[in-house]
């Protein structure tokens, strides 16, 4: 369970001064510097000071799954944070409506594939292209399942007074209404104990072994009519579309999204441990292919094979579950160390100046008191001029090693405003990524800096504009939000995600965070080791009076 205290502090100004100003360097700098180096120094004290934060974790309830840009499905034994178990249940699409299959069909084969993300790191003399999968977590082999699901994935809220999209939530539910095994588990379609992603091109033969083409690697199930082991699977798909051409269950979506209610992908442990994949369930190249054969509608020509293409859009859920338990920390004090998971996991939260606004009483209000000396205001508090330049502004977090033994330590976190859930201006700001996403914006959010061995050493996150922001602009000091991410670039234009309360508190997760499994461990501001603990640091220069 969690814990939450709420509670009231007295700050005394003897406290306030010894906590504020921890350590200062002088250098010396021009105004007209961009860079406060030794070398440029004239008319200028650049000084650096360490300010104090509160920072603690925090669980997070189920999280938002549907409408996830991408999807996790497989078993992640983490070392520390347990068994991540995810599933995927989604609709199924054609952009053929109403399809005429023609005469005499008969259905040669059933492809169900969905690409992993790969990159190609050579290529053989023989004309094929090396792989190497991007986005697993694990290496030992899973059960995966999959059913044809009888849960109707609704596209609004029947509870809902003003047509709300619906949402669905990390631990299968709709929020209030579970939605149960029974109903995702219709007809089993395929079933593999041992399931493992393979990294290898696929490459397509015909009937006289000749290669007609290649594909970048991908979960790649089929199911041929010349194989007896597959008679039921191809029976199954020829009853469910193949003889309904015509009929009014493929006449129109409505009907369809009824009939056909979608595919559930169900990943289990294999003796507690597995392997997960991320997966780009809304490419155009994931679907169900149905390869059929038809007579030509030439009395003399030859039978003429077709396909009829299923692509997983629509709606489409993962679910989510973690043996982990995390209660929530110290939101008045700080914690020693900060527990950050991705999925349905935990968070952070940071709070700059000891998280306190204006206050009319500057002695008795740090970020009122850090204001007033860096900036001079007008009675109604509003910047006139700066009385010292901030150079950057920065929240370093150190890496609990011994914590993180045997973690895959995520390589990028993501700190955000968590009143608009949205990104600190610091991020506009930087520089996008698009081909790379693990190096994009990395002047704001700084990669993991990692030892030779790999072992992860800090982050270094810049917010020097967010302080400009409170200082010269009468910005809010906001509660800041930290989690794992999974791609920092998902943040630019994504929607807001759900966390289901039972208070109905408007609680949001960056999406980002949702698709990765991986944690980390940090240190906070209430660590005895003085070398690594979170502070807010400021570099600045001062007129020479």
């Amino acid at each position: 369970m969690k814990r939450k205290k709420i509670a009231l502090r007295n700050v005394v100004i003897l406290s306030l001064l010894t906590s504020f100003f921890i350590a200062c360097d002088k250098d010396f700098a021009t105004l007209e510097s961009d860079i406060v180096t030794n070398d440029n120094a004239t008319n200028f004290n650049g000084l650096s000071r360490k300010f104090e934060v509160i920072s603690y974790s925090k669980a997070l309830d189920p999280v938002q799954t549907n409408a996830l840009p991408i999807n996790l499905l497989g078993v992640y034994n983490d070392p520390l944070y347990g068994i991540t178990t995810a599933s995927v249940v989604s609709q199924l699409r054609s952009n053929l409506i109403d399809p005429d299959f023609g005469n005499n069909v008969v259905l040669d084969s059933v492809v169900i594939s969905i690409p992993y993300f790969s990159t190609a790191i050579e290529n053989t003399e023989e004309g094929e292209t090396i792989y190497e999968l991007d986005s697993v977590f694990g290496d030992s082999p899973m059960k995966l399942s999959i059913y044809e699901s009888n849960y109707f994935l609704r596209d609004f809220d029947p509870t809902s007074s003003i047509n709300d999209s619906q949402i669905y939530y990390s631990n299968q539910t709709t929020g209030n209404s579970p939605i149960s095994d029974a109903l995702l588990e219709g007809t089993l379609l395929y079933e593999k104990d041992n399931f493992l992603p393979d990294e290898r091109q696929i490459v397509l033969k015909n009937e006289d072994g000749e290669v007609t083409g290649r594909s970048v690697p991908a979960l790649r199930i089929s199911f041929k009519a010349n194989v007896a082991a597959d008679q039921d699977e191809i029976e199954y798909w020829e009853q469910k579309i193949i003889e309904k051409s015509g009929s009014p269950e493929l006449s129109n979506i409505n009907n369809f999204n009824d009939y056909f209610r979608g595919i559930y992908f169900k990943a289990e442990a294999d003796d507690g441990t597995g392997t997960l994949s991320l997966l780009n369930f809304a490419s155009t190249n994931a679907n169900i292919t149905l390869h059929y054969t038809r007579d030509n509608t030439l009395t003399t020509g030859d039978p003429v094979q077709s396909t009829y293409v299923l692509n997983f859009t629509g709606n489409r859920v993962n679910f989510l579950s973690n043996d982990f338990m995390l209660s929530d920390g110290n939101e008045n004090d700080g914690d020693d160390k900060l527990y950050l998971k991705g999925g349905e996991g935990s968070m952070a939260v940071i709070k700059l100046f000891d998280g306190e606004n204006t206050d009319e009483n500057i002695l008795f209000n740090s970020f009122e008191y850090f204001k007033n000396e860096f900036v001079e205001i007008d009675e109604d508090g509003k910047f006139i001029k700066s009385k010292k330049l901030i150079n950057e502004a920065n929240l370093v977090f150190y890496v609990d090693q011994a914590s993180v033994v045997g973690l895959e330590e995520p390589d990028r976190i993501y700190l955000y405003d968590m009143k608009n859930n949205a990104p600190l201006i610091d991020y506009f700001f930087d520089t996008a990524n698009t081909t790379l996403p693990i190096n994009s914006r990395t002047g704001h959010l700084g990669r993991l800096q990692r030892e030779d061995d790999g072992k992860g050493i800090r982050y270094k996150i810049r917010i020097t504009e967010h302080i400009n922001n409170m200082l010269i602009r009468d910005s809010t000091n906001v509660e800041l939000g930290l989690v794992v991410s999974g791609n920092i670039n998902l943040e630019s234009n994504s929607q807001d995600f759900d966390v289901f309360n039972p208070d109905d508190s408007n609680e949001k997760i960056p999406v980002s965070s949702i698709i990765t499994p991986r944690g980390t461990v940090l240190y906070g501001n209430n660590t005895l080791e003085e070398e690594k603990k979170l502070y807010l640091e400021i570099f600045y220069t001062e007129p020479n009076n």
